[in-house]
């Protein structure tokens, strides 16, 4: 019983990592900009067929393949705040989420057309690793290594580079930015980049592990939006955290009792959490 608990804390942690990197993105965007993006979920399935394709069309190793997962998150996410937020960013909540529910349905709408709603899946293993008594599936043990590592990448581009500042100014008054020389809207618009290149990632990662759809992407967008509020909305350190919590409890919950439990336990937490500390157990932002 120990060994089978500490094998499912130890899944659960390193999926939890890459669910965390998911959340990172959208509650980048709302940190920034405050608008929630309803887009995230079919973003994530792009970064998943981009890397099945990489893999199964080009020849190249999953990991590489995210590489242009990034680079399609990123420039996919500029070109939605160009066309679809930029003009709504300061009208009330639900024209932005509207918007980019709008851009939800016309991905999958297009993604459904090329792809079918069939399952893919990646292929590919990287062994196993072993620590201790617990074994773990070497490609799931990289991709949280991975999720970690991009993640402390967008910690030093926030904290450490010129445009990380911007950002951080923009997030904090807008107003002030621009009296001070700052180009706001093309920093919301890298920002907005930023939240859809790392779901891309994120669902990338993902896809090396589980099979996938097109239409996968609302069920991890709906574990997002849990993660989000766990860690605090506008808070990307308390969304890895978010996302870890998250991760234990669909690695604990199956070992006592019916994996369908799974779903109610997380909605219960989500609804918990918004009643008794809607700012979220890490703090949102102020």
């Amino acid at each position: 019983m120990i060994d089978q608990l500490l094998a499912s804390v130890t899944d659960g942690m390193l999926v939890g990592v890459v669910y965390g990197l998911a959340a990172m993105g959208l509650t980048l965007i709302f940190g920034v900009m405050n608008v929630i993006n309803l887009a995230h979920g079919p973003i994530m399935a792009l970064g998943m067929f981009t890397v099945y394709l990489a893999y199964t069309s080009l020849g190249l190793n999953p990991f590489l393949g995210l590489l242009l997962a990034a680079g399609l998150g990123l420039i996919l996410g500029v070109i939605i705040y160009w066309g679809a937020v930029h003009r709504v960013i300061d009208a009330p909540h639900l024209s932005s989420l509207l918007s980019t529910f709008s851009v939800n349905m016309i991905i999958i709408g297009i993604g459904t057309a090329i792809f079918s709603t069939s399952f893919r899946n990646v292929d590919y293993s990287l062994g196993i690793v072993t620590i201790g008594p617990i074994t773990v599936p070497g490609t799931r043990f990289t991709s949280a290594l991975l999720a970690l590592g991009i993640t402390g990448l967008l910690y030093l581009f926030l904290y450490r580079t010129r445009p990380g500042k911007y950002v951080r100014a923009v997030s904090d008054n807008r107003t002030s930015a621009g009296l001070m020389g700052i180009a706001s809207n093309r920093v919301l618009a890298l920002s907005f980049g930023l939240g859809t290149m790392l779901a891309a990632l994120a669902g990338g990662l993902i896809a090396m592990a589980l099979p996938f759809t097109i239409l996968s992407g609302g069920s991890y967008e709906l574990k997002s939006f849990v993660i989000v509020v766990l860690g605090g909305l506008g808070n990307p350190i308390g969304a890895l955290l978010g996302g870890v919590i998250l991760g234990l409890i669909e690695g604990l919950v199956p070992v006592f009792t019916k994996i369908t439990w799974v779903p109610v336990i997380e909605f219960v937490l989500f609804v918990l959490i918004l009643l008794v500390r809607p700012q979220g157990l890490f703090g949102a932002k102020q």
